[in-house]
């Protein structure tokens, strides 16, 4: 009611990233408060429900998607919040501005967020050196951390793989798992990796540098029927742990340029690419389903269709950061 009533209204009155930068100036304070946190989590209740996954144990089923905290500045406070583990990023080897601002958008009347990033975060090293220091200081949340990676935007083609490589190499020590992020709209030419052959490449570059870490590979909702199959059938035969379905809606911004869509509108793609990646991969994979979830309901829909975990962000600016431990509640 709080979020709703007084914090919401005053983040609306800035634009969408001034709002998400201070956000994170916030979160960032927060995890640097343990006693705090502590306190957060037990007012925010979430429901304990273990999930086994990846050889790794969730508290429950409830992450926080890449994208929110890109330079893995506030774990810990979103472990206060109730999530049940994070993703950060995406990192790229090399730290980058990203596109142009204005870059991101809501949409309320959808329940919608349009962005155009680009990918913008402080670069690989930066992160390790984040996360190597809040674990040396007592701030590693209690739950599992994953990190996205994805190429520097001015990386010519030949040497994309070597890219991926390179950033999971720096932060796979701080990590729980890796994804691979090759379905973002908002970096030319991203999506073409999603052929059979950049991802087994990809995947194989990765794993070879992640000390046994699983590897799961974030895919886009446009990517459907036998093409999806035939990713799906690549990424696990290299050696992928799982997928991600789904990244972000490929549309238009305001500005005119390329961009991403998430939210309500992604909700009922996500959770039909979810159904089809467990048709095609059984059992033995982990699927995460994210797009469109902002209540128990949605929630489990989506964990009905076959994802072992699930993932919310947009949900979040309009529900606020409590959100994932009122899901928790619901799915008892």
């Amino acid at each position: 009611m709080i979020y709703s009533s007084l914090v919401r209204p005053l983040l609306f009155q800035c634009d969408a990233e001034t709002a998400h930068t201070a956000v994170m100036a916030g979160t960032r304070l927060l995890s640097r408060l343990p006693v705090v946190c502590r306190l957060l989590r037990a007012m925010a209740r979430p429901h304990t429900r273990p999930v086994q996954a990846l050889g790794l144990t969730f508290p429950n089923p409830v992450g926080l998607a890449g994208g929110m905290d890109k330079n893995g500045e506030a774990p810990l406070a979103w472990w206060a919040f109730g999530f049940g583990f994070v993703e950060l990023g995406t990192v790229t080897p090399k730290g980058q501005a990203g596109n142009d601002k204005p870059r991101m958008f809501r949409e309320p009347r959808s329940g919608a967020l349009v962005n155009r990033m680009g990918f913008n975060n402080h670069g690989a090293e930066s992160m390790a050196k984040a996360l190597e220091t809040q674990a040396r200081r007592g701030l590693r949340p209690p739950f599992p951390v994953a990190i996205s990676v994805g190429k520097n935007k001015l990386t010519p083609d030949e040497q994309t793989a070597e890219d991926y490589a390179a950033a999971a190499a720096v932060v796979a020590p701080h990590a729980d798992f890796l994804t691979i992020n090759v379905s973002s709209p908002n970096t030319p030419g991203l999506r073409k990796l999603q052929t059979p052959e950049w991802l087994a490449r990809l995947v194989t570059e990765v794993c070879a540098v992640t000390s046994g870490k699983p590897v799961l590979v974030k895919v886009a909702p446009e990517l459907d029927g036998p093409k999806l199959d035939a990713a799906a059938d690549a990424v696990m035969t290299a050696g992928a742990a799982g997928l991600i379905a789904t990244n972000t809606l490929g549309c238009i911004a305001p500005t005119g340029e390329p961009a991403g869509r998430s939210g309500l509108p992604l909700r009922e793609t996500a959770r039909e690419r979810v159904a089809s990646l467990r048709r095609r991969v059984g059992d033995t994979a982990t699927l995460i389903g994210c797009g469109g979830i902002d209540d128990a309901s949605s929630a489990k829909a989506m964990l009905d269709a076959g994802a072992n975990l699930i993932q919310l962000y947009t949900g979040l600016v309009y529900q606020g950061p409590f959100l994932p431990a009122r899901i928790t509640r619901g799915l008892r």
